[in-house]
């Protein structure tokens, strides 16, 4: 074995595997914070470059990408208020807030530092841990899933902006929305009203899209905003020494949860990045702060966000079961490079497994490097005329849009739910929520209807299997929680 790891590292640091790596991991940069550019998009339009490598240096060049694209994702979030990626929504709750008190360069550092940790702490889970999380991985069926859906969607109370009324009806609101199309089970068309159109349903990348980046376009157009002042130095961009202590905490428990979640298949960044902000959120001691601009809560989502990404692979390598929709594409990339991802892995090709093990550290350092260019720099955007700088957005925001499956269909959700989302804005109404119930909504519905199917219509299923179970009682003690909280802070109000 401990050939295998120093034949791995010589086969990182030859110069063409180097620098193959070193344009993955910038093109997982650029990728990341375009939006609607997502990882899986990135891996895609990177193959045809791949298909001719060596195995090796293919899968280096990949894991770049995937693992500096995470990060990407929060630069157009913190400055934008674009999540790059789906995963980086929850990072905007904060980093945007941030920007607008002129503390760019802090969130980005934050999510940088945040990302470089999640990044590293999954790669030992990855190495060390396989065969136990592989293990507690095929422990999750249907039921399991439902339940961890519907103690997502409690998260709902954590991004309502202390305002839970509200919340919970942009929450229902999302779940309406995406009862919208074509049933996954029955395939019965659904509040279409007739509309061919619509029986593709919200894909919640455009409405994503829409409710941050267009409303937010909408909004300074109609105030026009001058531009934020911000830090310009780049020794403002480093932390301090007591902002460091503020986020190790939430590094580690966000990593924490990235791992699990990203172990679990079919789950994700999105789940690990708005699960961990949640429970944070819950016993932190600035939790009341959340959503106003703290760096705590940048650093619990990026550092759950890249975490994620050694934990999904340890079911793809392990298994050869894709643990989110970056690892699935991944999947296919590693088969038609003439791989064949599972136990046989470590076997026929252990050269290629430990080139990757090896070569994770080097990706994490080598995006620390590269992202803190990116940071020193990335800021400057936000000195661009709001005139100049919207017009952009708004181009991106509809060729990201309309790249998801190229219809224009995608392209009017987007503009749509921008719409939507400068009203509810207008009314005070929390958009977090809403999306929240678009991604997690389609998730729990069709699990259930499988957990229905394989236990013959037996409701009691969700309750009938222990970490089922246990998950449901989690979402019902994070409801309690939310409306005794809630009881309070109105009491305190009144008082």
């Amino acid at each position: 074995m401990v050939n295998y790891w120093i034949e791995g590292l010589k086969t990182v640091f030859e110069p063409y595997t180097f620098l193959m790596t070193v344009v993955g991991v910038l093109a997982g940069v650029v990728v990341g914070a375009l939006p609607g550019i997502t990882s899986s998009m990135g891996i895609i339009l990177l193959l045809p470059f791949t298909y001719y490598m060596d195995p090796r240096v293919a899968m280096m060049m990949i894991v770049g990408l995937y693992c500096s694209s995470m990060f990407g994702g929060s630069i157009s979030a913190v400055l934008l208020r674009t999540p790059g990626t789906p995963s980086a929504a929850a990072t905007a709750l904060d980093g945007y807030p941030l920007a607008q008190k002129g503390k760019a360069g802090k969130a980005l550092s934050a999510a940088l530092l945040a990302s470089f940790a999640g990044g590293m702490i999954s790669s030992v889970a990855l190495i060390f841990l396989s065969p136990v999380l592989a293990k507690f991985a095929l422990q999750f069926g249907p039921a399991e899933y439902f339940s961890l859906a519907i103690f997502g969607l409690t998260m709902v109370a954590s991004v309502s902006k202390g305002n839970l009324l509200k919340g919970l009806i942009s929450g229902f609101l999302g779940l309406l929305l995406c009862c919208v199309g074509v049933d996954n089970i029955g395939g019965r068309t659904r509040l279409t009203f007739g509309i061919n159109a619509l029986t593709m349903g919200f894909d919640f990348l455009p409405v994503m899209i829409g409710a941050f980046a267009v409303a937010e376009v909408i909004r300074k157009l109609e105030k026009r905003e001058e531009s934020y002042v911000i830090e310009s130095k780049i020794s403002d961009v480093f932390l301090t020494r007591e902002e460091m202590k503020d986020i190790l905490v939430p590094i580690l428990f966000g990593s924490l949860i990235g791992v699990i979640i990203g172990v679990i298949p079919a789950t994700g960044g999105t789940i690990a990045t708005f699960l961990a902000y949640n429970e944070l959120r819950r016993w932190h001691k600035k939790g009341n702060q959340f959503g106003q601009g703290v760096l705590e809560g940048v650093a619990v989502c990026e550092s759950a966000n890249n975490a994620v990404t050694g934990g999904a692979m340890v079911p793809l390598f392990s298994l050869g079961i894709p643990g989110d929709a970056v690892t699935a594409v991944m999947l296919g990339a590693m088969i038609l490079i003439g791989l064949r991802p599972g136990p046989l892995l470590f076997v026929e090709r252990p050269d290629v497994v430990y080139t990757v093990f090896a070569g994770w550290f080097v990706v994490q350092f080598l995006m620390l490097a590269l992202g803190f260019l990116s940071i020193v720099f990335a800021p400057k955007i936000l000195k661009i005329p709001p005139h100049i700088l919207m017009p952009i957005i708004l181009v991106l925001s509809i060729v990201g849009s309309y790249g998801l499956r190229n219809s224009m269909y995608d392209v009017a959700v987007a503009l749509m739910f921008g719409f939507i989302g400068y009203i509810m804005e207008r009314c005070k109404m929390p958009i977090a929520p809403m999306v929240l119930g678009i991604i997690l909504g389609p998730y729990a519905e069709g699990n259930l209807n499988r957990a229905l199917l394989i236990s013959r219509n037996d409701w009691l299923i969700v309750f009938k299997r222990p970490i089922s179970l246990v998950l449901l009682l989690a979402a019902f003690a994070s409801i309690a929680f939310s409306l005794i909280s809630s009881y309070r802070e109105a009491k305190k109000r009144g008082a």
